[in-house]
């Protein structure tokens, strides 16, 4: 694999409206490291890891990728943004982890060897003969390891996880949270929004804990510290959603 890619964050507000859903945030996700994204509901999480990605523009300053492209990007949103409706099977769902190798109008073809990647995928998160099940009849679980199968398969180094475990048993939990150390164990760059404070203090090296605005940024003992968590619930205790847009993001 070549060398791990950044992201470098300068001076960036990220708004819906004029209204900024995170404040000015400097700082730089390192080449290779793995960071959770931890904060009250609301903070803006969910909407960093959305301009990484690159579905939200930043209403004002900087934010580079250095080292990769936006094809090279996995991004697992919310299970609440998956249609679970939309009718197609796991083994469909999972290739198209695959399209930026064969290409998002091509037909999967025993050719391609495609189809033995899927499998070899769902073996790998525990889902082995759910090939042609439609993702409406998965359980929270199941789904969510159909969703990592696909990341698997689009091997991105950098990885954008938008609130990975929850709603899921400790089990799927636990066998997920293994993959991902594994792939940051072979260097690729991690973030993770997550709530599960007792999964980040014990396997998350670095965390980003932010209010609208970054708290503390860098080693996850010392930005979950409790006087960073009490400054993080006492500005989410003084959010005004009716507040004037921001004159900087206007700029």
């Amino acid at each position: 694999m070549t060398a791990a890619p950044a992201v470098r964050l300068g001076d960036v507000t990220l708004a819906y409206r004029r209204h900024p859903a995170v404040h000015h945030l400097t700082g730089t996700f390192a080449p290779g490291s793995f960071t959770a994204v931890v904060g009250p509901n609301g903070a803006g999480k969910s909407t960093l890891v959305k301009a990484i990605a690159g579905a939200l523009r930043p209403a004002s300053g900087r934010l580079e990728l250095v080292g990769v492209d936006r094809r090279d990007i996995g991004y697992l949103p919310q299970a609440a943004e998956i249609d679970r409706s939309f009718p197609i099977d796991v083994a469909d769902l999972v290739a198209l982890g695959l399209w930026r190798r064969i290409g998002p109008f091509r037909r999967l073809r025993a050719a391609d060897g495609a189809a033995d990647r899927v499998g070899e995928a769902l073996a790998a998160v525990g889902l082995s003969g759910f090939e042609r099940r439609p993702i409406s009849t998965l359980s929270g679980g199941q789904m969510q390891r159909a969703l990592f199968a696909r990341l698997l398969l689009q091997d991105a180094r950098l990885l954008l996880l938008d609130e990975p475990f929850t709603a899921i048993d400790a089990r799927t939990t636990a066998d997920l949270l293994a993959l991902v150390r594994r792939w940051h164990g072979e260097g690729r760059t991690v973030v993770a929004v997550l709530h599960d404070m007792d999964i980040v203090r014990a396997h998350i090296p670095e965390t980003l804990l932010i209010a609208r605005e970054p708290i503390a940024w860098g080693p996850t003992a010392a930005a979950l510290s409790t006087e960073n968590l009490e400054v993080a619930r006492r500005m989410s205790e003084a959010w005004d959603e009716a507040a004037a847009a921001c004159g900087r993001a206007a700029a």
